[in-house]
Order: C-alpha cells, then structure tokens, then sequence
C-alpha cells in the first residue's frame, strides 16, 4: 500500500489548496479557499490534504463538530477531491488513510456529502464505490431538478402562456452586478413571509463573493416600469449554471416574470451549459417533498437527480483492507 501523509489545511497551503481544485476532475469554484472562508468564523474548519511524498493527491473540505468531522457545511455540496490520474484502487487506498487519520484523532464520525455527477468535469465517482466498501450509510438524499441542454427539452403549456403574458406586460430582463435590489426588495421579505427564513448569504456576503468570484456568480433581475417583480441568483460552473435563490414579488403573480426570465436563461444565456440546476425542493433532511415547487422547476422540462449524504464510522476503514485481489 502506498505510503500517504494527511495534513490539516492551514494558510500556507491556500496556494496549493486552490491550484489543486483548478485542475481536479470533480471540483468547482465553491471548494476555492476564498468561498469557503467568506463564513470561516461559523465553522471549524477541519479540512485535510492528502499528500503521497511530496505530491498532492486528494483533498477533503470539511469543518469539525462535537466529534465528528462534516463535508464542509457551509457548502451545498463536497467529497473527497482528486484529479483525473487519480484511480479506483488510489481513491480506496486514500480513503482508507483518511478514515484512519480521523479514528486516530479521535473522531467517531465522518459525514460525506457527494459532489452531484452534473459537477464532475468527467466521471468521478470512485469515491462512491470506496464509500460503499466502507459500509457507509445513506442518511440523506435531496432531489435536484435538472435539465440537459443537449437533450430537446418538454416546457408545459402553462410555462408557454406565462412566456406570452410576460411578452404583453413588457417585462424587462436585466443582469446586474448589485444583490442589494433583490434582495431588500424581494428575496427577504419572501424567505421571511413564506418561511419564516433568511437567506444563506448576508448582502455583504453575496457581494463580497460577487467580487472574488466575478465570473461564476449572477444576479438576473427582471422588471416591469422600472420596478423590481423578480430575480434570481445564479451560481455558474464549467457545465452548469445553478439556482442558489429564485423569488419573485407574491402580489404581482400573473405578469409571467419567472416565465419570461427562466425561457431567457434556459434559452439563451446558459443554453451552451451542459446543465441548468434548479437545485432543491426538499425540507427535513430529504424526507419531505414541496410538491407545488417541484411542478413547477418539471414544467420547465427539468428532471431528478439526486443528491446523496452518508455518515461513515472512521473504524470502518479496516473494511477497505484486503479486498483488492
């Protein structure tokens, strides 16, 4: 077996952190250190790099909690990160060490969430099957509503009469690079009146990532007289372009504006994307399904794919011995 050497991340690997998930097959720009630290006072962080010699060959972002180890929360999704070289029976042996790092330290659990395979830049999940031989256990599983843009997608006749009431009210799509619109007018007074809930990103936060990540996140407002019905915020990837919030003004329901905007995303914004990810419906840890919400993202033609959340003994890494032959 090979002879590997686990480190806690700490700053003076920022360098070698990022540059590593620059080239990895099943990485996006959340895993970068300046996203994962923009909440860095509300987590732990517990993160390990994976190191065979000198050379880097894994990564895990993850946070520390009582005594278990987390894919990181602050991040929607995680996993063990490798490049391309990296093989089936490397990832085994990896995740071995890693599990007996943490046993080692003490650490009872570890709680795995998975990458979602429309975020791999090629097939990754080696870790899936080395999860498997661990006997990990599925403790959640969310349903992301998807659509391939390559495929001819089915929009219902409801979302094609929104389009054209949208068209008659003469609604205005507009991308900016303000959050502050959006969300003082619409997002918060939505979240609290429907959820009583906040957003996950403070306006500070929204805009302090905004200008580290310029590139990958967007906020798309859509108007009707110069006033502010709707919106949403968009986080891009190299194949997907992803909802992380979506909310319209509730006492203007029939202008057609998430209509007419999501037909411009699909259409014409993001539609050299391999994938559009409206992203969640559910509450309760999987268990429950907004029926109403996952309707509508199936009207625009999306379809399921899961989101999987396991919880690992970090004994268990004696089960990933001997069972190569």
């Amino acid at each position: 077996m090979a002879k590997f050497i686990i480190k806690k991340y700490d700053q003076k690997y920022y360098s070698v952190w990022n540059d590593f998930v620059a080239q990895a097959k099943n990485a996006t720009f959340l895993f970068h250190r300046d996203f994962m630290e923009y909440h860095k006072d509300r987590f732990e962080d517990f993160s390990l790099l994976v190191f065979e010699d000198k050379k880097l060959l894994a990564i895990l972002p993850a946070n520390k909690k009582d005594n278990s180890i987390y894919s990181h929360q602050g991040l929607t999704y995680g996993g063990l990160v490798y490049k391309e070289q990296t093989k089936q029976k490397a990832v085994i042996e990896i995740f071995r060490e890693v599990l007996f790092f943490l046993n080692k330290n003490n650490l009872d659990k570890l709680y795995f969430k998975t990458l979602p395979s429309i975020y791999h830049l090629k097939p990754a999940e080696e870790i899936l099957y080395s999860l498997f031989l661990a006997e990990a256990k599925l403790v959640r599983r969310d349903s992301l509503s998807v659509i391939d843009l390559q495929q001819e997608k089915t929009i219902s006749k409801i979302r094609k009469r929104g389009l054209k009431k949208a068209i008659s009210n003469e609604l205005i799509i507009k991308e900016e690079n303000q959050f502050e619109l959006f969300w003082n007018k619409i997002l918060i007074p939505n979240l609290e009146k429907t959820h009583h809930a906040a957003p996950v990103h403070s306006i500070d936060e929204i805009n302090r990532l905004k200008s580290l990540f310029s590139k990958n996140i967007h906020q798309f407002n859509i108007y009707k007289n110069d006033e502010i019905v709707g919106g949403t915020t968009i986080f891009e990837t190299k194949n997907v372009a992803h909802c992380q919030y979506i909310s319209k003004d509730p006492d203007k329901e029939d202008l057609g504006s998430l209509d007419y905007l999501f037909h411009y995303l699909i259409n014409e914004r993001f539609a050299e994307k391999r994938f559009f990810d409206f992203g969640i419906s559910n509450e309760n840890q999987g268990k429950n399904l907004n029926e109403g919400l996952t309707y509508w993202k199936e009207s625009f033609g999306s379809n399921t794919l899961v989101h999987d959340f396991y919880e690992v003994d970090t004994a268990n890494y004696t089960k990933l011995e001997g069972i190569l032959i």
